[in-house]
């Protein structure tokens, strides 16, 4: 089984602020979006036009101050080549910590807390 990565997230407290920044520090673009039915939060991808790898900015309607680094709302994304095979293993590992079968993707959690999300390829 192979593991590779997908995008690295990243909650933002005022999107337009960010996506801002992200164009010109970084001449990120946005690459697509999706937003909640409900209006509780929007995704926006970025990329490089070069490579792959993506950014997203996740915006959360009802956050109403700052993030703090200690919210834990980062994550890490990874696709693996099969996924069931590696469902089975870390749910044998134990470190399975929430699972969206509606999404079709599943985390695992560091022995520090950090989340790892894991998605089919």
């Amino acid at each position: 089984m192979k593991f590779t990565f997908a995008h690295n997230n990243l909650n933002v407290y005022n999107l337009e602020k960010s996506l801002d920044f992200y164009r010109e520090a970084l001449g990120l673009e946005v690459t697509s979006t999706k937003d909640a039915e409900d209006g509780s939060f929007k995704l926006v991808y970025l990329g490089d036009g070069t490579t792959p790898h993506q950014l997203e900015l996740t915006w959360l309607r009802d956050m109403n101050r700052p993030y703090e680094l200690g919210d834990n709302e980062i994550h890490l994304a990874f696709v693996v080549d099969d996924f069931n095979a590696a469902l089975g293993k870390h749910k044998e590992m134990g470190c399975v910590c929430f699972e969206n079968p509606e999404m079709g993707i599943y985390f695992i959690e560091d022995p520090d807390g950090y989340w790892l999300e894991i998605l089919p390829a």
